[in-house]
């Protein structure tokens, strides 16, 4: 590969739009462009990169038993109708008809297409377990793509999708691939941390994501550093305080401009503690005659010193999804936006208390009347509804083991796995017939790695001041072979001779001053430098740098470069190699 015949070329300053320093580098170095809003295209660069990466999750799949396939983008909505997903899932899923006016959708996942492949292969306990995998694109058409690679739209990803007679199988699968991914992820050079997570619209009961910590993270990690507990705060629990009394009677009491929680407790001279807060969301529902979404109002009460966790929320009351309740979608049931309670409200209303409204007594609560509240409101006497954990977790509350502050971090999810059970079996009829002639349904598991998303997080991860530097494990070439000699043709040979030994070599030669080929050097970030120029050829030698120490500087001797290359090569690598955490696979 030489620089005068790139594709791509690199660029002094990032375009518009580049809000994280891994996408402004991704975009300078020349490995992706955009296309539209969460569309990119992968330059020579950036498709070397990802291949390298698929290479590694390949080989880690076909370790554990995994054959791959690969399944259609475009899917007939008929099996995604089988399963409801096709109904419960919101724009995100891109739907149309083909030219005879079939449903069609084009995949988010492949749950739906791998269980019909499966309903056909599998009718026999014989022929299970089973372990299949595709790298493949996806389409999700997320409303708000950000921070390039990172949030998009169109994706590449590794699902796998595990087959058992029995619980046990699966949790056999399961392990295998946690433990598959932290080779997958230590291979790569990224550090990353699992935690416990929401299965979403994947379904199932048990969730894992790995997640590498950025600030440039949308969800919100809680760890306790105390005894290792750790999980996204969508499902995080923590250790809650009640504060219970024997019941009062409730008081109508003036409460002027008190539309916040903060204005109530100031106005009354109380803590935040005593009051219930209520949270109004609309959430979308199947009805289960004619298919068809309705919407119902949800009310969330939690303590005044709480927030609600708008997950906890939406899996407490089974809707596909939530969203901020209008005004006047409150009044028609009864109850006033800053003055509102569960209190009063008409029973088509869902009421769903935290659990920490439900074992403390006497709170401060709307009156469901403009510019009052009422006292010593109880649950179960005043208002009823459904108990469940719908508080959000937080830095500093009490880690619900050990009883130690927990700390909080942003994160981005680079893999999750999924231990689906049925939820796609008996749905699709995928069954098998066991050892005493019983049908029973396929047990399953899903399993999923971001390519691109996987690249980002390195670039993220590897990067200074001046540009990239990426581990060789997935740098696009292993070598940038920069030449300032005037004669061409030495340097000539000694990409053809690199080449030819088996290094991948990006090769400068061109007509450009020592400056601007270093400062592209450093910007696409390759982990080897050679330099040929005039002073070290006069020496026999080959001045070196590694990328990710600039400042210092060595050489190899012309009439040995290709071993000593090599050699430096495998200590890179080496280097990685030794970074593999397998005491973190003990967490299976």
């Amino acid at each position: 590969m030489r620089m005068s015949r790139l594709f791509s070329k690199t660029l002094r300053e990032a375009p518009n739009g580049a809000d994280s320093k891994g996408y402004e580098y991704l975009l300078r170095a020349g490995f992706i462009r955009q296309l539209g809003a969460g569309i990119f295209s992968l330059l020579p660069f950036g498709f070397n990169a990802t291949k390298k990466i698929e290479q590694i999750i390949r080989e880690e799949m076909n370790a554990i038993g995994g054959q791959e396939i690969l399944m259609p983008l475009v899917n007939p909505a008929d099996i995604w109708k089988e399963t409801g997903r096709y109904y419960s899932i919101d724009k995100e899923m891109s739907r149309f008809n083909d030219r005879v006016g079939r449903d069609m959708v084009l995949a988010m996942t492949h749950e739906e297409a791998v269980t019909d492949l499966a309903r056909g292969e599998i009718d026999s306990y014989k022929r299970l377990p089973l372990l299949v995998y595709q790298i493949q694109t996806k389409w999700r058409d997320d409303p708000r793509p950000r921070a390039g690679l990172i949030r998009v739209r169109e994706f590449t990803m590794k699902d796998s999708y595990s087959f058992d007679t029995d619980a046990a199988g699966l949790d056999a699968q399961y392990a295998a691939h946690y433990k598959a991914y932290f080779r997958i992820f230590s291979r790569c050079a990224l550090p990353v941390i699992v935690v416990g997570a929401d299965s979403g619209m994947m379904g199932g009961k048990i969730s894992h994501e790995y997640m590498y910590l950025s600030s440039i993270g949308e969800d919100t990690i809680i760890t306790c550093p105390a005894c290792g507990y750790t999980a996204n705060r969508q499902v995080a629990a923590f250790a809650k305080t009640y504060y219970a009394e024997d019941p009062k009677p409730v008081e109508k009491v003036l409460t002027p401009e008190c539309k916040t929680i903060e204005e109530l407790a100031d106005f009354l001279k109380i803590e935040k503690r005593q009051t219930a807060k209520a949270v109004f969301m609309v959430g979308t529902f199947i009805n289960d005659t004619n298919g068809e979404e309705e919407e119902k109002l949800i009310v969330g009460i939690v303590r005044g010193d709480l927030e609600v966790e708008e997950n906890k929320l939406q899996n407490a009351a089974r809707a596909n999804a939530l969203r901020p309740a209008h005004a006047e979608e409150i009044l028609a049931k009864k109850m006033v936006p800053g003055y509102g309670s569960a209190i009063g409200c008409t029973s088509d209303t869902m009421v769903i208390i935290d659990d920490s409204v439900a074992k403390s007594n006497n709170l401060v609560a709307g009156a469901n009347e403009e510019g009052y509240h009422l006292l010593n409101t109880n649950f179960d006497r005043d208002y009823t509804g459904l108990v469940a954990d719908i508080a959000s977790a937080s830095s500093g509350f009490a880690c619900p083991e050990c009883g130690k502050p927990l700390e909080s971090s942003k994160g981005v999810e680079v893999g999750n796995i999924f231990q689906l059970n049925t939820r796609y079996s008996e749905s699709m009829n995928c069954f098998f017939q066991d050892e005493s002639g019983s049908r029973k349904p396929v047990i399953m598991g899903s399993y999923g790695i971001g390519v691109g998303r996987l690249l980002a997080c390195l670039a993220e991860n590897y990067s200074d001041a001046q540009g990239l530097c990426l581990p060789i494990s997935v740098a696009p070439m292993q070598v940038h072979l920069v030449s300032l000699v005037k004669d061409a043709e030495i340097a000539e040979q000694l990409y053809q001779k690199l080449s030819a030994a088996g290094i991948e070599v990006l090769y400068d030669d061109r007509k450009e001053s020592a400056g601007v080929k270093f400062a592209d050097a450093d910007l696409i970030g390759l982990p080897i430098r050679l330099t040929l120029g005039n002073r070290s050829l006069k020496e026999g030698k080959v001045e070196v740098k590694l990328r990710r120490n600039l400042e210092e500087t060595f050489s190899f001797n012309l009439d040995s470069l290709v071993e000593e290359t090599k050699a430096l090569i495998a200590k890179l690598q080496a280097e990685i190699d030794e970074q593999i955490v397998e005491k973190e696979w003990q967490k299976a």
